[in-house]
């Protein structure tokens, strides 16, 4: 099996890389550099730079390198941006992917494991999200993803290639230092950006029902993700696999966003009390998977808890930082 990781110089990408290599699988990544960075991947490695609309790079690299399996996390992936420029979110996420679908139909790929998102639920109003919960995304970018979903498995069906989508919920931490995430779009890093600029933390609404009126959300350690892929792909490789899988990937448990913001204080040492405002659109009260699935289907459960994963991604905030 030789493996070819789209967006395998990003955050994510660099961890399943990682552990998929570690676990003696060949692997071959893409990236355009556009947010991912070549120093994440080792050397032994090989970095084709490019991009997944590049239909005839896609043909020539999976040729060339004997591609047997693919694993596409390349994307953009910024809800409030998607709102801004939804053309480019369906073009890059879906063309991309359709692209990318196309070449490995071409050269007989027969697995395909896909990067998807929680973001295709929306905002349900459940206690646990489960795989049959309804999905209604609430962004272009969520779209694009459970678009994604639909065209996988179509192109699966019509051209023998067995699949498996992962939908992510809130990723964080980082293996370690070097490959941790340098972008300020999710909770974590946003409250390091305030700490650092000596900015109180703020918080976006305290009166939603929910224990303490913060919005509660489920985080999963981005080292567990990883193995949550090596997981799906050891599964694409089992004797007589066909078909398709959709998993939710997460740890089933809920934390509040006091209740991180509380935690990072401890961390950093920086317990300043956070700063409240009003509610952001579209933010739903709670967002917590069920897990059951991933266990029974791909015998994976996370491992790692959310004061591993706050304190790892401090790490490499402040070694990317120098701090």
């Amino acid at each position: 099996m030789t493996w070819l990781i789209t967006g395998g110089a990003g955050y994510i990408g660099a961890h399943v890389a990682k552990v998929m290599t570690g676990a003696g699988e060949q692997v071959v990544a893409l990236d355009d550099l556009s947010a991912g960075v070549r120093g994440r991947l080792p050397e032994d490695i090989p970095l084709i730079h490019g991009s997944a609309l590049d239909g005839d790079l896609l043909k020539r690299a999976l040729t060339e390198h004997a591609v047997t399996g693919v694993v596409h996390l390349a994307a953009r992936k910024q809800v409030g941006e998607s709102v801004a420029q939804p053309t480019r979110y369906y073009q890059e996420n879906v063309g991309g992917l359709a692209t990318l679908l196309e070449a490995a139909a071409g050269a007989g790929v027969e697995r395909f494991l896909f990067s998807s998102s929680a973001a295709v639920y929306g905002n349900p109003d459940v206690d646990l999200i489960t795989e049959d919960t309804p999905c209604a995304p609430m962004s272009p970018y969520g779209e694009t993803k459970l678009a994604g979903e639909w065209l996988v498995r179509a192109a699966g069906q019509a051209h023998g290639i067995a699949t498996v989508c992962l939908r992510y919920f809130n990723v964080a931490g980082a293996a370690a230092p070097a490959l941790a995430d340098t972008g300020v779009f999710n909770v974590i890093p946003m409250v390091f950006d305030r700490l650092t600029r000596d900015e109180a933390p703020r918080i976006f609404g305290d009166d939603y029902p929910t224990p303490d009126g913060t919005c509660v959300r489920d985080y999963i350690h981005v080292a567990d993700l990883a193995d949550a892929h090596l997981a799906a792909a050891r599964r694409l490789t089992g004797e007589g696999a066909t078909g398709d899988l959709t998993v939710n990937i997460g740890r089933g448990e809920g934390v509040s966003v006091r209740e991180l913001v509380d935690l990072i204080g401890e961390v950093t040492g920086d317990r300043r009390p956070a700063l409240v405002g009003p509610r952001r659109p579209g933010d739903a009260p709670r967002a917590v998977a069920s897990a059951a699935l991933a266990e029974r289907e791909l015998g994976w459960t996370a491992r790692r808890g959310v004061p591993e994963m706050v304190e790892s991604a401090w790490a490499g905030w402040r070694a990317h930082r120098g701090i």
